[in-house]
């Protein structure tokens, strides 16, 4: 059964036939500087070469080879590559795990019309752990596949791991690993791109690896492989047919249909080269190339910088900063005096350097001061720059130009904004005592609403955030006039303000109903907001007949509906009826008497 890979094959297939061909660049996958190398373990999956008419049309779906590393070489990083006839299989095994692409890639033969596959999966940690031994690749199965691509001898499947491995006893090198998907063939007779971000210290040793498929040993028309011009070849791979199902680490010649290739280059670069121009021709065999890796002698810096902590007071513009500078990824000191460039947005707003040199792998940790200036807003990016001075430019080459810079977020502290609103006043209670809602208030101080809003006795208490004010919604004033300190707080700053909480005197109110028997609130006469309150007022009642029948104030008690004045011919209590009062508060701020009309109910 088709893997789900490729059951859309034969749907697609035709549709394909009648396509451009596509393809994917070379590009620079990943690079290494150090006591760096690399090495290839791979294998094909045909029987032998597939333009042999006595080898039959089949495939195989698992092969093994062995890695050898000697000792003191570690792994640093290992890539599986596979790829084939068809539309692709993306589920494989390596050793019975699971794998899935980290990268696939596509191409149609243009003549054709033919599909062809690749895949990429960084293997690194499975690799390491498992070291040397035997690496089976299995279940990449293009066996419905594989006839139709036989009709015109490009039927293969094959798979590489790629391997840069570190050996402190190897010189300072810059391993260059390039990764994309192209062919060359009939018409379409040659492929060239640029190997980018090299630095070349001396020629000694250089050398170039490729990773090629389907390449035949019969078939050597204009087939070649150059670097800046210059045809590459070996011992195993002439001049006119590199690509040959060689393998240059095991010397085999029967890697069939796939080539791992390997190229001194030391007379085809040069000391300060950063590029290089490599082109694959072929006049008629077909011939995909999927990686190339390259080893240069290099000795560089490379510089960057990690701000790792920020230190800022409320309200002002100056803040700290902690940061680091590296010399990670690199192959020669970093030199002192290395210029770091400080920006708060795009404006320059100082200048710093490297204060020592800094070996290879090490670092260098500085504190400095900013003043942040006033034009810049309060939230803006803080970007520190490393190698690179006032006009933006470097002082130093570097095996990696594009890792110089670190970009911080930066919100300038400040204290909250508030509001000033009115002193809070309420009725007197008795003595000068008022009860305040203090939580009302919250929502007309802040500015901001994510706020939060504490209130205290004392500025002291709200300057050390001690003894807060709990019962807000009913706060009592022992007397007035008292301040009130209202301390704001947003995550970084807070701000105090104050109030004033103010008793005044209201008018009383007179509840008109009288019940003495009920034993409930109106069995005696209740004035709210009367008692020692105003402590010198006099109360008068009436009956209907315009007698008076009671007197009393704050020394009394309140009226229970019996007679204190005039005849009591039946005694003290008085009879069901409506009673006339007279509420003289003798207080300057209500000169004029309260009267009105009380129902004594018996």
């Amino acid at each position: 059964m088709l893997k789900r890979g490729l059951r859309c094959f034969f749907i697609v297939f035709m549709t394909l036939l009648y396509c451009n061909s596509y393809s994917q660049e070379m590009t620079l996958l990943e690079q290494f500087n150090g006591r760096f190398d690399f090495t290839f373990v791979g294998k094909t999956l045909n029987t032998g070469p597939n333009n042999d008419p006595n080898v039959p049309c089949e495939i195989l779906t698992e092969s093994s080879e062995n890695l050898n590393l000697a000792p003191g070489e570690t792994i640093e990083k290992a890539y599986l590559y596979w790829a084939g006839s068809g539309n692709g299989d993306f589920e494989v095994k390596l050793n019975g795990v699971d794998i899935t692409p980290d990268q696939t890639f596509n191409l149609v033969q243009s003549s054709s019309g033919f599909i062809f596959f690749g895949a990429m999966k960084d293997v690194t940690a499975q690799v390491a752990a498992t070291g040397n031994g035997t690496y089976t690749l299995s279940e990449l199965d293009l066996t419905d596949v594989i006839p139709l691509y036989c009709t015109n001898a490009t039927n293969f499947a094959g798979w590489a791991l790629i391997i840069i491995y570190q050996n402190n006893s190897l010189p300072l090198n810059q391993i260059n690993v390039y990764s994309g998907f192209d062919y060359v063939a009939g018409g379409h007779t040659t492929v060239e791109f640029e190997l980018s971000s090299l630095n070349v210290i001396d020629e000694v040793g250089a050398k170039i690896g490729v990773l090629a498929w389907e390449g035949d040993p019969g078939l050597a028309s204009n087939e070649t492989l150059q670097i800046n011009d210059q045809k590459l070849f070996n011992a195993l791979n002439p001049i006119t047919n590199v690509f040959n199902s060689t393998n240059s680490v095991t010397n085999s010649t029967e890697s069939h249909n796939m080539d791992l290739d390997i190229f001194d280059i030391e007379n085809n670069i040069h000391p300060g080269d950063s590029s290089a121009t490599v082109k694959l021709t072929s006049s008629a065999d077909f011939v995909m190339i999927n990686a190339v890796i390259t080893k240069l002698n290099s000795q560089l810096p490379d510089a960057t910088i990690l701000v790792e902590n920020l230190r800022q007071e409320c309200d002002s513009r100056r803040i700290k900063v902690d940061f680091t500078v590296s010399n990670l990824n690199s192959t020669d000191e970093l030199e002192a005096a290395v210029p770091i460039g400080i920006y708060a947005n795009d404006t320059y707003i100082e200048y710093a350097e490297t204060l020592l040199p800094i070996p290879i792998g090490g670092s260098q940790h500085s504190t400095i001061s900013l003043e942040i200036p006033d034009e810049i807003p309060n939230d803006f990016v803080l970007r520190f720059v490393v190698d690179s001075n006032q006009s933006g430019v470097g002082t130093i080459k570097e095996t990696n130009e594009n890792n110089n810079v670190f970009l911080m977020d930066i919100s300038l502290w400040t204290s909250p904004k508030f509001n000033k609103i009115p002193d809070l006043t309420t009725c007197d209670v008795g003595f000068g005592k008022g009860i305040f809602n203090l939580s009302e208030s919250e929502s007309l101080i802040k500015v901001d609403p994510n706020d939060a809003v504490k209130f205290y006795q004392n500025l002291q208490d709200a300057e050390a955030e001690l003894n807060p004010i709990s019962a807000i919604s009913d706060y009592e004033l022992e007397m007035s006039p008292e301040e009130i300190f209202v301390r704001l707080e947003n995550e970084h700053c807070f701000s105090i303000t104050s109030l004033n909480l103010i008793t005044k005197k209201c008018q009383p109110i007179v509840y008109n109903l009288l019940e003495p028997s009920s034993n409930s609130f109106y069995d005696t006469l209740e004035i709210k907001g009367l008692r020692d309150i105003f402590m010198h007022f006099h109360l008068s009642i009436y009956n209907r007949w315009g007698n008076l029948v009671w007197t009393g104030n704050n020394a009394t008690p309140d009226w229970n509906g019996k007679s204190n004045q005039g005849k009591r011919v039946m005694g003290d209590e008085l009879t069901e009826g409506t009673y006339y009062y007279i509420l003289e508060l003798n207080d300057p701020e209500f000169p004029n008497p309260l009267s009105g009309f009380i129902y004594l109910k018996r």
